[in-house]
């Protein structure tokens, strides 16, 4: 059974800072590009950023970038989203998603992902 697990949500203050993890099971994690994508209440799912399989390659979106780091740990099965100096705009339900090969600009269009996870909220709050 496949899962992709995601935590470290929760709430903070605007400049404040945010680690999410997604933990996968049941793939091969390696041969999958991974990333982030998250959704606001009343708007379309956006992507955030990806990486490519071996962790060499990311992309961002404009929103993010600058502020934003996506890593990934091939041995612990995980992907990891830093984000630093949260706006009220970044508040959103964070979900995580693999793309079985794949490559990090195929995946911002979110057209062909393999695997989502079910999402972790983050709200930036005064």
């Amino acid at each position: 059974q496949v899962q992709l697990v995601e935590s470290g949500g929760g709430w903070v203050q605007p400049g404040s800072s945010l680690r999410l993890s997604c933990e996968a099971s049941g793939i091969t994690f390696s041969v999958y590009t991974m990333g982030w994508f998250r959704q606001a209440p009343g708007k379309e799912r956006e992507f955030v950023g990806s990486i490519s399989l071996s962790g060499e390659t990311v992309y961002y979106s404009d929103s993010v970038k600058g502020r934003f780091a996506i890593s990934r740990d091939n041995v612990k099965n995980t992907v990891y989203l830093q984000m630093n100096s949260l706006k009220f705009e970044d508040t959103a339900v964070y979900l995580c998603a693999a793309q079985w090969r794949g490559n990090v600009q195929r995946m911002a269009r979110m057209t062909d992902i393999t695997f989502w996870g079910q999402g972790t909220q983050v709200t930036v709050s005064t």
